[in-house]
């Protein structure tokens, strides 16, 4: 009974939140409400919903803080110089320009915002590609691996679901997958040699204006802001601090260090305020899913269901099945719907064979560069329009190599013994 009531749950969420009928926030928090009186745990779902905020708790913090602080960032210009010098390497080549749009959308992309991403570079680069008459549909396709790559960064929405799903720590789920990260840049590097290398043949070089660099007004707040930035890093990686707590410091200081006045941070906390709050709340609405969902055993019982169905030959790669699998999923459904409804059940299910659910929650990001072609997705439509593409032209293009990216990370993730895979 609990694994129909369980398996109902998962599908009601999918069902009302692809269909648009509920919001994620408001889907995440009712529908498990509704479905653990159904199952007669009225009486524990207060302490089940409390279990799963302080579970998602840090996640959410993580989350809110890192958007605000990398939007500050970008709003004082920490990364126009590199913009600029970027551009004027560039110049007329073809392959500069192409690759230049790689390296730019991979740091544009730090404050795991698609929309943000697009707007940016499609801004900075789409003259140029005019200019050149350099196929846009390369734009598009660098700029969508480039964020697929990017939003597995701990402050993002798909790795801050994952793990508010199922329970873990940043560090854990995030620092493994480092190497692959890499792996996949320098892959989307050679792809943007690929491309600009026909479209070098194809159009030649043509010499072009290039735009001045602009002066660093305070020079001092400027290299402030970088070593504060390369120290965040640092310690997001080495893990010497919890990283919410590492982000909330970070935003305080960079606040007082670029908006000395009161008035001032009030103005520029409310103008980022938006993203955060809609994705960190979000987050918390998670916690009560998932809390529910695992403290009435629905979960639990449908792992023991599905385990049944799985050969025992299979099992043990459960990871490797999952990073595959991700790319069909995500992009057929939302992360929402995958995330907190797929992934905690496949989580469940491969701990029955040994796998741990930190190797799960790693494989189910990966299929994220093919998620970001998905017609799901909102933000591409953005960059389809910005760019002045078709959407299926954009797919038939980018598909393959998306495809490819998320192979390159599952390899490297299996080499480098962040997902265990057994002959």
């Amino acid at each position: 009974m609990l694994s129909i009531l369980g398996l109902g749950m998962i599908t009601t969420f999918i069902t009302l939140i692809m269909t648009k009928r509920l919001s994620p926030l408001v889907a995440l928090t009712l529908i498990p409400i509704l479905f653990g009186l159904i199952a007669g745990a009225g009486s524990g779902l207060s302490k089940m919903m409390e279990d799963g905020l302080v579970a998602t708790a840090p996640t959410g913090v993580l989350l809110m803080f890192g958007i605000l602080y990398f939007g500050i960032m970008f709003e004082v210009g920490l990364f126009e110089p590199l913009i600029t010098k970027i551009l004027q390497f560039a110049k007329g080549d073809p392959l500069k320009v192409i690759m230049g749009t790689c390296v730019l959308s991979l740091i544009v992309a730090l404050d795991g915002d698609g929309a943000a991403t697009y707007l940016i570079i499609v801004g900075a680069m789409l003259p140029v590609y005019k200019r050149l008459e350099i196929n846009p549909l390369i734009l598009t396709a660098i700029l969508t691996l480039c964020v697929g790559i990017m939003i597995k960064l701990p402050w993002t929405g798909a790795n801050a679901r994952c793990l508010s799903a199922l329970h873990l720590e940043a560090s854990d789920l995030f620092n493994p997958i480092i190497p692959s990260m890499l792996a996949s840049m320098v892959w989307v590097l050679f792809v943007a040699y690929i491309f600009g290398i026909k479209e070098r043949k194809r159009l030649g070089i043509t010499h072009i204006e290039v735009p001045e660099s602009k002066e660093i007004k305070n020079k001092k707040i400027y290299f402030t802001n970088l070593l504060l930035t390369i120290a965040l890093v640092v310690a997001l990686v080495s893990g010497l601090f919890p990283i919410a707590i590492t982000f909330m410091v970070g935003l305080a200081i960079a606040l007082i260090i670029n908006f000395p006045s009161l008035d001032e941070q009030r103005k520029k906390l409310a103008a980022h305020a938006g993203s955060a709050l809609s994705v960190g709340s979000m987050v918390f609405a998670a916690g009560i899913f998932t809390g529910i969902l695992s403290g009435t055993k629905m979960l639990d019982a449908m792992a023991k269901s599905f385990i049944h169905i799985i050969p025992d030959s299979l099992g043990p790669n459960m990871a490797v099945i999952t990073g595959i699998t991700s790319m069909p999923f995500t992009y057929f459904i939302s992360n929402d719907a995958y995330f907190y409804g797929i992934a905690p059940l496949t989580a469940v299910t491969a701990a029955h064979f040994g796998v741990p659910a930190i190797e799960i929650g790693r494989a189910s990001l990966l299929g994220q560069s093919v998620h970001m072609l998905s017609p799901l997705v909102a933000s591409t439509y953005l960059l389809v329009g910005l760019a002045g593409v078709s959407f299926d032209d954009h797919q038939r293009f980018t598909m393959k190599w998306a495809v490819a990216t998320t192979l390159v990370m599952l390899l490297v993730s299996i080499l480098t013994g962040a997902i265990s895979i057994y002959f």
